[in-house]
């Protein structure tokens, strides 16, 4: 079994429509969409739920209002003034505390110090993951919550139940639509992945965050490869990102043109070889025979 992930510097390079792409080419393989900030794979694979799961990703404290005596020492001991005194009445004092659950960090040290036991430190349902069919296959999904964290862990649980499915139907291939960036998300999509493919497009912020997002490849020793999509935006600095890579001993297996077509594929809801069989289609195909040769232990440059 191999994993493919596909990530990009910054946002909005065309990264997830070239998994979709890879999702209509690829023949036995499980899809993860492990961008659970702002998913939007489902968008065009229109996947059918099959399982409904809550995701607890920490904990978060509360106030048993009855029990609180308003000594204050939550407040005195909450690094995050999550503890606010703000409560209502009780039987022993006329006001009492309270904790914001947007501020609370679920570290639990009020819970520890709380003299009178009036703090309850429940599991906290950060968003919800889903194992769902679409028509190129088995799909892993998620949604984060609203101002909810813990997304590498996530991304971690939707990696493993992706390797899951994948041994129980005998799927050879694991296609990971990662994160943008180089933060924990990304780190929790790459790590002991058998190859990453970086999206990028010749602008100066994503010729920046490309150097990053290789760099931490490199450090955790994966195979990484390129693609610049949208190259004739601006030929020149598409050149420049090409010597840079190739200076790094790094690929770049594509070159694909800025076109209208993925749009109107987007809106459509189908991947570019679906919608498609222009100029396009044949240069995302020929991605995708250097990632699988890649894949399969070739060398490709």
């Amino acid at each position: 079994m191999k994993e493919l992930v596909v990530i990009s510097g910054k946002g909005g390079t065309g990264k997830t429509s070239i998994v979709a792409a890879f999702a209509s080419l690829a023949e036995n393989a499980v899809l993860a969409d492990c961008d659970v900030d702002a998913a939007d794979l489902h968008l065009i694979l229109a996947p059918d739920i099959k399982q409904r799961n809550d995701f607890i990703g920490g904990k978060r404290a509360s106030v048993i209002t009855e029990k609180c005596i308003g000594c204050g020492k939550c407040a005195q001991v909450c690094n995050f003034d999550a503890a606010v005194f703000d409560g209502p009445v009780n039987d022993l004092v006329r006001k009492t505390y309270k904790i914001d659950p947007v501020a609370c960090e679920g570290c639990g040290v009020c819970v520890h110090f709380c003299p009178a036991d009036a703090i309850e430190f429940k599991d906290a349902v950060n968003g919800q993951w889903f194992i769902s069919d679409t028509r190129f296959g088995p799909m892993v999904h998620a949604e984060l919550g609203i101002a909810e964290e813990n997304s590498g862990k996530l991304v971690s649980l939707i990696r493993k139940q992706a390797k899951q499915i994948a041994a129980q139907h005998n799927k050879d291939l694991i296609i990971v639509d990662g994160s943008p960036g180089i933060g924990c998300p990304v780190i929790a999509s790459i790590t002991a992945a058998d190859l990453v493919l970086v999206v990028t497009e010749p602008t100066v912020s994503a010729q920046h965050d490309l150097e990053r997002v290789i760099e931490l490849a490199g450090h955790f020793k994966i195979p990484t490869l390129v693609c610049i999509n949208k190259y004739d935006i601006n030929r020149k600095m598409a050149a420049e990102i090409a010597r840079k890579i190739d200076n790094r001993n790094i690929a770049v297996v594509g070159r694909i043109p800025y076109d209208t077509t993925v749009t109107k594929a987007q809106i459509a809801g189908q991947s570019i070889i679906e919608y498609s069989n222009n100029g396009l289609s044949e240069q995302i195909k020929s991605l995708w025979l250097a990632v699988s040769e890649r894949l399969a232990g070739k060398e490709v440059g």
